[in-house]
């Protein structure tokens, strides 16, 4: 067979790319870089060497190479052409013979000789003709294309290794790979050893999203598979979410529960959000880029070069922030290492099962601890299957509470004896102030007052500062409706009542809010000495028997002293006087005070 022209080059290129400007040439190509390999390797790491040759079909000894044929007269006659337009003839003569190793079913040598064309129009000057340039232009992105094309058709490589994602090799990974199994050893080997907990499942989601399962080391780098993992921007959970991209991907956040540390919900939004990533920009490794850093600034960094397209991540290395440009390659080494743990001297000493569970829809706000307490095993076993709670407490509504499968008959049987709990809500929620805020405003949107709000913060003249954090009171604020509440019935004085110990209570205050005395409480609940925990539990008998036609009220969560005395037909200050309280004076659920009996 003859040596394929520039011509007949173009017009085989033609046909699998359609439209490309392309500029005549003599009949024979001249000194072109061409990949030559010894062997069979990976696409990831090919083994290249600069030769002279003239490109031809005929066989050589190894299907990627090219045969090696001498013209001196016509290399004279080409070296008086533009040197970019031979760069041009030599990256298309390399994307036909890369098209045809792809037929054969020759992935690697493809590969290799795209990447081969795409390095040579690199070379290329800025400053060329118009048509030139735009010969250049088509060929990038034709060339990104192919490569893209060719990595969705591959499926199972020679080595038997899915591999979705190209792993290339390069000085980059190279240095990520140093660190790894350098100074960050220790770091990489518990990781590794956690993501065996967590791994089965991700590896089985991704499988039904039809990703690569290369991505479920994802969470190696991101959080290096802690559950808990917290960044300085906010970042949470195995895969790292910030709040608002948590939201977007139906990871709820409340006072009670955050999804985006349940590591098989936060897993099924991850394979969401990286799924319309690699919609948006077509490879992986860009995909990648932006899930570090955000899509918006991955599409600015591409638009500052210029172009309406994406070649290559390597295109955007220098331009992305240096975190994110560590991100990829840091990436690709972690799939390096793993998939060559005897090469880099790994041993995984303790790695972690998962852990069989059973969920049981349970409707009844409880501590952890309780509930481990009755059916025999340790709150850090039940922290560790539900870490999305927050306060290691049970929401009021209906939870799916996961239970070790092999105290599943256990917990169902002693099911009635586990005792509801209750925790008040806080006292006020936090509000930055954003420029264009009043405090009408922040007061309305928190259904409170101004009043209220300038008291709590000892604000004079109503003035707020943009960026100062305002505490906003929450006693009558409509948003903790959903918090447990404690019975509403009135209670007989002087029968015991549970009082849940809040920030800022002592023994001296809660034995002058019950009319009792600190001896009196530090006896009844066996206590040692005045010290209490948030969140204990106190058994307290009030001292007080209401006077004639009085009765007790226990406050309920969402009460204020107005809205109490407006339920019982008192007056604001009649209500403040019988119970010696004053306008300042805080109310907690729990608490007994003194109403009108009403007749």
């Amino acid at each position: 067979m003859k040596p394929l022209n520039s011509v007949t080059a173009a017009i085989i290129f033609f046909m699998f790319y359609g439209c490309l400007q392309i500029h005549p040439t003599s009949s024979n190509p001249t000194p072109a870089t061409k990949v030559v390999q010894t062997q069979p390797t990976k696409a990831s790491e090919p083994k290249t060497e600069q030769i002279p040759t003239e490109l031809t079909t005929q066989p050589a000894s190894h299907p990627g190479q090219y045969t090696k044929q001498h013209t001196s007269t016509e290399d004279i006659q080409a070296a008086t052409k533009n040197p970019d337009q031979i760069k041009i003839d030599q990256a298309l003569e390399l994307c036909t013979f890369a098209q045809q190793m792809w037929e054969q079913g020759n992935l690697e040598d493809a590969i290799s000789n795209l990447d081969a064309a795409y390095f040579l129009i690199l070379e290329i000057d800025h400053h060329v003709s118009e048509e030139l340039s735009q010969q250049k232009e088509d060929l990038r992105y034709l060339i990104s294309k192919r490569i893209l094309e060719i990595y969705a058709s591959r499926q199972i490589v020679v080595t038997g290794q899915y591999e979705a994602i190209p792993i290339p090799m390069n000085v980059h990974v190279k240095k990520e790979i140093k660190r790894l199994t350098g100074p960050e050893k220790k770091f990489f080997i518990a990781a590794m050893e956690r993501a065996a907990m967590y791994r089965p499942f991700i590896l089985e989601e991704l499988k039904k999203a039809g990703l690569p399962e290369e991505i479920s080391w994802l969470p190696l780098i991101e959080s290096g598979f802690q559950i808990r993992a917290l960044s300085s921007a906010r970042a949470l959970g195995l895969w790292q979410f910030i709040p608002s991209t948590g939201h977007k991907f139906g990871l709820n956040r409340n006072h009670y529960i955050d999804e985006r540390m349940d590591p098989e919900k936060s897993t099924r939004a991850a394979i969401s959000y990286l799924k319309e990533l690699h919609n948006l920009f077509g490879d992986w490794s860009t995909a990648l880029a932006a899930y570090n850093c955000g899509e918006y600034r991955v599409l600015k960094t591409i638009r500052r070069q210029r172009i309406n397209y994406l070649d290559n991540f390597w295109d955007l290395y220098q331009n992305l922030p240096r975190e994110t440009a560590r991100y990829v390659p840091r990436f690709l080494a972690t799939v390096h290492i793993v998939n060559n743990l005897e090469k880099y001297n790994i041993t995984l000493k303790h790695p972690q099962s998962p852990i069989p569970y059973e969920t049981f829809n349970f409707k009844k706000q409880v501590w952890l601890k309780d509930i481990a307490k009755e059916i025999g095993t340790s709150t850090k076993l039940l922290k560790r299957l539900n870490p999305e709670l927050r306060l290691s407490l049970l929401p009021p509504d209906t939870y799916p509470l996961r239970i070790p499968a092999s105290l599943a008959d256990v917990f169902l049987a002693k099911l009635d004896n586990i005792k509801s709990s209750y925790t008040p809500p806080p006292m006020y929620i936090r509000h930055r102030v954003r420029k264009g805020d009043t405090l009408s405003g922040i007061a309305k949107k928190y259904h409170t007052s101004v009043k209220r709000i300038s008291s709590c913060n000892r604000i004079v003249r109503n003035r707020i500062i943009a960026g100062k954090v305002l505490k906003i009171p929450t006693r009558n604020y409509s948003g903790w409706g959903t918090h447990a509440t404690a019975p509403t019935k009135t209670i007989p004085a002087g029968k015991s009542i549970k009082y849940t110990v809040r920030k800022g209570d002592n023994l001296w205050q809660l034995a002058k809010q019950f009319s009792v005395t600190t001896k009196q409480i530090k006896t009844e609940n066996g206590l040692k000495n005045t010290k209490l925990s948030i969140g204990q539990i106190l058994t307290i008998s009030p001292g007080k028997v209401p006077p004639q036609g009085k009765t007790t009220y226990q406050v309920k969560s969402g009460d204020s002293p107005f809205i109490i005395a407006q339920k019982h037909n008192m007056s604001l200050n009649r209500f403040l006087t019988l119970n010696r309280l004053s306008k300042r004076s805080k109310i907690y659920p729990g608490q007994r005070l003194f109403v009108d009996t009403i007749n």
